[in-house]
């Protein structure tokens, strides 16, 4: 059976949880040079702690489980979310959520 090479496993609960704001934690996964990867994990009732402004690159979020809540839109689990270039957004959440997310770095 052919066994893959250069195969780094990572449980993302390993990873160190960083506390963005109430009830926000993001973890950052291993990722590729000028490529942060993470998953953020918000509890019910919280919101990201300030407006997130994507000036160069944009951002690109999956949610895995739950629901976030974007201005007046809600969005469950196995919606991609595109944040074009100069977008900003500050999601929230009524019942929990986790993301997974891609930024690339300048």
């Amino acid at each position: 059976m052919f066994q893959p090479k250069g195969l780094s496993p990572v449980l993302f609960e390993s990873c160190e949880a960083l506390q963005i704001g109430p009830g926000c934690v993001r973890r950052d996964l291993p990722s590729r040079p000028g490529v942060r990867t993470w998953v953020v994990e918000m509890e019910a009732g919280s919101e990201w702690p300030h407006v997130d402004r994507h000036d160069m690159y944009g951002e690109d979020v999956f949610v895995l489980d739950g629901e976030v809540i974007e201005g007046d839109r809600r969005f469950g689990p196995g919606t991609y979310l595109h944040f074009e270039p100069n977008s900003q957004h500050q999601p929230r959440t009524e019942i929990g959520v986790r993301l997974i997310g891609f930024n690339l770095l300048p």
